[in-house]
Parts: C-alpha cells; sequence; structure tokens
C-alpha cells in the first residue's frame, strides 16, 4: 500500500462507533413510538429532508470505511499475501448479506402455516446458529470449535429449508432487499476492492468518491428513461460505498504517516473535506432530493460532512486532550457491534413467542422517549454482559 497507517489504537473511532450503535438502538425502540415531533424520526422518501435518525445508518457506513484501511494494512503487515486478504473480504461479505437475508425474510414475508412453526422461534434458532458461527471461541480445541461453527451452519441450512412465504406458502428464503447488513456487506467488499485498486492513495480514494456519484446518476439516468438495465440497479450501491469511502478518505487524512502533515494541518484538510461534502450536497440537491429510502448522494455527502466533524471533535477530545475515561462504556459494544446489534431482535422474537409486550405506555410521547433512552442503555449495558459469558461474535 501507498500508505502507512498508525499502529496505534483509535479510541475516537471506537467511540465514535459505540455511540453510533447506542443511537441505533435507541431510535430503533423510538420508531414505534407515537406523539413525539417528527425529527425524532426517519423522513419519508419524498421529503427532501432528514433528521438525525437518518444519519444512523450513514454513519455505520462511514465507520466501515474508516475501518478498512487499518484492516487490511494490519493483514498485510502480519504475513497474509494477496489471497488470503482477498478471502477474508469475501468471507466478512458474505457473513453479512447471509445475515441481511436471514433477518428480511424473518420480517416479513413469510407464511407460518406453510413452515409449521412460529417465526419468532425460527428467529431465535436462526440467532442461536448466528452465535454458534461467528462467536469469538476461547477452546483449546480446536476441533470443538469447527463442531460448534459446523452445527451453526447446519442450524441455518436447515432453517432457509424450512422457511416459506407468500401466500400460497411456496416462496423460498430470497433477498427481498439486502437488509441492512446485507447493504453494509455489498459497501464493505466495493470499498475493499477500490482501497486496494488505489493502493490507500488519498487521491484516488477521492476520485472513487466521485465515481460513485457519477454511477448513481447514471443508473438514476437509464431508470428515468425507462432502461431497465444493470446500472439502474446499483444506485444504491455506489452511494453507500460513497459514504464509506468517506470514512475510509478521513482515516487516510488523519492516520496516514506518509502524508507529512502536522496535526493542526490534518485538522484543517479534515474540515476542508467536510465543507466540500456539503458544498458538493448543496450543489447537487436540485438533481436528487435529500432521502435516504431512495439513498441519493445528496443525502450521502450531508451525512458523511457531519461524521467526519463529530470524528473530527472525537479525536481532538479523546485521543488528543485525553478526555476518555467516558469511553469505557461503548467500548464493549464498540468492540462487538454484530452482537449488539442483533440482541434487540432476539429479545423481541422471544417477546413474540411467548406473546408479551411493552407496557402501552412505552409507546407514547415522552414516556416512549425516556424507555426508548433506557432500553438503549440497557441492551449496551447487556453485551458487557454477553461478553463475561465469553459471547463476543467477530466476521
Amino acid at each position: 500500500m501507498h500508505n502507512a497507517l498508525t499502529t496505534q489504537r483509535i479510541l475516537s473511532i471506537d467511540a465514535l462507533r459505540g455511540i453510533t450503535i447506542l443511537v441505533m438502538i435507541f431510535v430503533n425502540e423510538l420508531a414505534g413510538v407515537q406523539g413525539i415531533p417528527a425529527w425524532m424520526k426517519h423522513m419519508p422518501a419524498n421529503a427532501d429532508a432528514m433528521t438525525f435518525v437518518d444519519v444512523v445508518f450513514p454513519a455505520f457506513l462511514f465507520i466501515v470505511g474508516m475501518s478498512i484501511p487499518f484492516a487490511i494494512n494490519n493483514r498485510i503487515t502480519k504475513g497474509d499475501n494477496l489471497l488470503q486478504v482477498q478471502f477474508h473480504i469475501l468471507f466478512r461479505t458474505l457473513g453479512l448479506l447471509v445475515l441481511g437475508v436471514f433477518m428480511v425474510n424473518a420480517e416479513g414475508g413469510y407464511n407460518e402455516q406453510a413452515m409449521s412453526m412460529p417465526i419468532a422461534l425460527w428467529s431465535l434458532v436462526f440467532y442461536a446458529g448466528v452465535i454458534l458461527i461467528w462467536n469469538v471461541y476461547t477452546f483449546s480445541s480446536k476441533t470443538i470449535v469447527y463442531i460448534l461453527r459446523a452445527a451453526g451452519i447446519v442450524l441455518l441450512l436447515i432453517l432457509a429449508w424450512l422457511y416459506r412465504g407468500g401466500e400460497d406458502g411456496t416462496q423460498t428464503l430470497t433477498p427481498q432487499w439486502w437488509g441492512i447488513l446485507g447493504l453494509i456487506g455489498w459497501a464493505y467488499l466495493a470499498s475493499c476492492i477500490l482501497y486496494q485498486l488505489f493502493r490507500g492513495n488519498l487521491i484516488g480514494i477521492v476520485i472513487a468518491i466521485a465515481a460513485c456519484v457519477t454511477v448513481y446518476g447514471a443508473g438514476k439516468s437509464s431508470a428515468e428513461q425507462g432502461e431497465a438495465n444493470w446500472l439502474s440497479g446499483l444506485g444504491g450501491h455506489a452511494t453507500h460505498t460513497c459514504l464509506a469511502l468517506c470514512g475510509m478518505a478521513v482515516s487516510l487524512v488523519f492516520f496516514d504517516q506518509k502524508r507529512k502533515l502536522d496535526l493542526t494541518k490534518r485538522f484543517i484538510v479534515a474540515v476542508v473535506f467536510a465543507a466540500v461534502l456539503f458544498g458538493a450536497g448543496y450543489i447537487l440537491r436540485p438533481f436528487y432530493t435529500i432521502s435516504k429510502i431512495y439513498a441519493t448522494p445528496t443525502w450521502a455527502l450531508y451525512s458523511a460532512g457531519i461524521c467526519t466533524l463529530i470524528f473530527v471533535f472525537l479525536y481532538r477530545l479523546i485521543d488528543l486532550q485525553k478526555v476518555s475515561g467516558w469511553t469505557s462504556f461503548f467500548q464493549p459494544a464498540a468492540s462487538n457491534p454484530l452482537l449488539t446489534y442483533i440482541i434487540p431482535f432476539i429479545i423481541y422474537a422471544a417477546m413474540k413467542l411467548v406473546h408479551v409486550s411493552w407496557p402501552a405506555i412505552f409507546y407514547q410521547g415522552a414516556a416512549g422517549i425516556l424507555w426508548s433512552a433506557i432500553y438503549a442503555v440497557l441492551v449496551m449495558t447487556a453485551v458487557i454482559g454477553l461478553n463475561k459469558l465469553k459471547i463476543r461474535l467477530q466476521l
């Protein structure tokens, strides 16, 4: 790679990931609450607007992009050859796609009568399989680890075979859409390819960001002209990749030691980068409205600009000024994002299976907002307990 990233642990990246996870759990729970301000919910597809809720998913993609240079460089430093690096990337991508497809099919389109089992039970068995496959085991015997992971794979295969959807119950497990994790998987794969293609060069990554916006525009133009081709289906993936590449660019600005810039200049470059993102979003807005649902470049560029400024603040506060004690709460979730992400789904599947629900007051106004905040903290705390039970997931 034509860069030299620092090997030092970047606490502010972990903090940004942990904060994003906390906000994600909060807003997901808040989605079912009535009588709250519009700015606390996702904007409708055609609203040409966004709220802080619409920045959560982009923040995940941004952080994925920030982490890619470190992950690939570390593997190369440890001695992995080109083929081993690609295998690891493809394995992670496949894992995210599989998780996304299973979770989407559990959310809708299923036919419980044709499956002969409650979807809640199907979901719980699925999450058991996920834990078996992707848990970080500490057994000295690799044979036990292989057996447990093989058992998880068998569970997922059986669940895929049992799944039935559609009114007539003939539909099998299909990617109705890729799900949040699946979308992250495609953006991760594209970003890894581009990072290696440009050999970790910042200018190359910036060019790739512009190319992603161009691909979205070309695809949208094709769709508007009634031309259903491969390009028209790439728009959303191009936008998501753009977000990940923006995070990648920020990592290179701050942590590429081959760039002979002092800290002050790195901060200036980062702020200028954010300003350029905001400016590009403003210029494109007449052509592409702000819409998370439609994954427009304007939404992505504004979101990436916001994430850049948040990281600039966190990096200065945590890594430079050493005000980092408060980040310990976020560390377990930041180190186990997949586990933290699926906990709420496990909880709701279990509640659905035994026909239990939260009190109605939890879904109304101020009480609902308060409960959503408490619930988010409880889920984050649960990760700490699960880690003590040797449950840690890693793709």
